[in-house]
C-alpha cells in the first residue's frame, strides 16, 4: 500500500479557490478563541431569540464553511462539486429543537427526502437522522429507565415514534440507500439502541441497510460493540458508524450534578485505545459486519486503512467507508479519497436559523478539541504559501 499523507495540501484542498482559503482561514483564527466562541454564542442564541439574527452575515460566513444550503436543492452544488473528487455526500437535515407531532411529522418527511435523493444520485451513499429529530427527548430519557413505567399516553407516543423510524428505516431498504440513527445523550442511548437494533435485525438481512452509532469516548461501548455482533450473528449484518462523540462535556457535567459515575472515558488516551480497538473487531470481522470510521483523528483513519491492507480489505470495499463533516478535516478526506478509499462528507443543511444550534457546535467543538483549530489553520497558510510560489 502506497503511504498517504494528510501534510498534502494541494489535495486536501483542490477544490477550493483562493478566496475559500482566505475565508476559512478567518473563519479558524475566530473559533480558535474560546473566548471569542463563548461572546458569539451568547449573542447569537440572543439575537435569534429575539428576532434579531444577522442571517446575511451568518449565511456568508460559518453556515457557507460548514453546510450545504437551507435545502436538500441548495446542497446540489456541494454534492457535484465533491463527486468531482470522489467524495460521496451524506445529507444531513440539521434542523433541531422540534417539539410537536406536526414538527416530529415534517421533520421524518425531510429525512425520507434526503433516502429519496440518495436513490437517485450515486454519489449520496447513506442517508442520516437523530431520533430526537422525531420524538420527544423527555419520552426517550424516561423510555431510558428500566424502572420507569410509560403511561398508557406515553405508549401510544411511543409507538409512534417506532413507527416513524421504521417508516424511515423501510424506505431506506426499499431504496437501497442505508441509513445511519446517530448516537445521542446517555440517558436516551439505550431507547435509541434498541431501536436500532430492532431495525438492523429486520432490515439487515442480506446487507447493512440501517446504521447504528458507538461513541467509543463511552467507556462501555466496545463491549457493547462485541455484544451487538453475538446478537447478530447469522441472523443479520451488522451496521456501525465509529464516532468518538461529541457532548463529553455535557456529559461530565450532568453525571457530576447527580452523583453517578461518568460514562466517560478516563483519559483520550484510553478513547483513542478503544476506538482503534473498535476498528480492529469490525475488520476482523468484516464478513458481518459493515463500518464507517466517522473520525477527524489521522491517526485513527491510517490505523483503519493499514487494518484493511492487513486484512485483505479492497480499499473500494462498499463495506467500508471514512467520513468527515463538510468544512473540516478535508485533509483528511480528499487524500484518503484520492488513495481509492471509499470517502463521504456529512453535508448539514436547513433554515439558517434552526441550524444555528448545529453551527455553535461545530465552533465549540473546533475549541474544545486539542489541536483541531491548529492544525485545520496550519494546513491552510501551507496550501496558501504553495499556491503564491507558484
Amino acid at each position: 500500500m502506497s503511504e498517504i499523507s494528510f501534510d498534502n495540501t494541494e489535495i486536501a484542498f483542490r477544490g477550493k479557490s483562493d478566496r475559500d482559503l482566505k475565508r476559512a482561514y478567518r473563519l479558524f483564527k475566530l473559533v480558535g478563541s474560546p473566548i471569542l466562541v463563548k461572546i458569539g454564542k451568547g449573542m447569537t442564541n440572543f439575537a435569534n431569540k429575539i428576532g434579531l439574527l444577522p442571517k446575511g452575515l451568518i449565511k456568508k460566513t460559518i453556515f457557507r464553511q460548514f453546510c450545504g444550503g437551507e435545502t436538500i436543492r441548495d446542497c446540489d452544488g456541494r454534492i457535484k462539486e465533491l463527486a468531482k473528487y470522489n467524495i460521496g455526500t451524506i445529507l444531513d437535515y440539521s434542523v433541531e429543537g422540534k417539539t410537536t407531532e406536526s414538527g416530529f411529522e415534517e421533520t421524518c418527511k425531510e429525512i425520507v427526502a434526503t433516502i429519496e435523493c440518495g436513490n437517485k444520485r450515486e454519489n449520496i451513499p447513506f442517508s442520516v437522522f437523530k431520533v430526537t429529530g422525531i420524538a420527544r427527548s423527555g419520552l426517550l430519557e424516561k423510555a431510558n429507565d428500566p424502572n420507569a413505567e410509560l403511561t398508557p399516553a406515553e405508549r401510544k407516543e411511543f409507538a409512534e415514534i417506532h413507527t416513524r423510524v421504521d417508516n424511515i428505516c423501510r424506505r431506506a431498504f426499499e431504496t437501497g440507500t442505508p441509513v445511519f440513527i446517530d448516537a445521542e445523550d446517555s440517558w436516551m442511548q439505550d431507547t435509541i439502541d434498541r431501536l436500532a437494533e430492532a431495525m438492523m435485525a429486520r432490515f439487515n438481512k442480506e446487507k447493512a441497510m440501517v446504521y447504528n452509532t458507538i461513541q467509543l469516548y463511552r467507556h462501555d461501548k466496545l463491549e457493547y460493540l462485541k455484544t451487538c455482533h453475538q446478537k447478530a450473528k447469522g441472523n443479520y449484518k451488522l451496521g456501525l458508524k465509529l464516532v468518538r462523540g461529541a457532548y463529553m462535556e455535557k456529559e461530565r457535567e450532568r453525571a457530576e450534578d447527580r452523583g453517578y459515575i461518568s460514562p466517560i472515558q478516563p483519559t483520550k488516551i484510553a478513547c483513542d485505545a478503544d476506538y482503534n480497538s473498535a476498528l480492529e473487531y469490525c475488520i476482523h470481522n468484516i464478513d458481518s459486519i459493515s463500518l464507517c470510521a466517522g473520525t477527524h483523528n489521522e491517526d485513527s483513519n491510517l490505523y483503519l486503512t493499514t487494518l484493511m491492507e492487513k486484512h485483505g480489505v479492497e480499499r473500494s470495499d462498499k463495506r467500508v467507508y471514512f467520513a468527515q463533516l463538510l468544512g473540516m478535516g478535508d485533509h483528511i478526506s480528499f487524500n484518503l479519497a484520492f488513495a481509492g478509499f471509499n470517502v463521504a462528507k456529512y453535508v448539514p443543511y436547513g433554515p439558517v436559523k434552526e441550524v444555528i444550534p448545529y453551527l455553535l457546535r461545530r465552533a465549540e467543538e473546533n475549541t474544545s478539541v486539542a489541536g483541531q483549530t491548529s492544525r485545520e489553520l496550519n494546513l491552510i497558510i501551507k496550501e496558501r504559501k504553495r499556491r503564491k510560489n507558484l
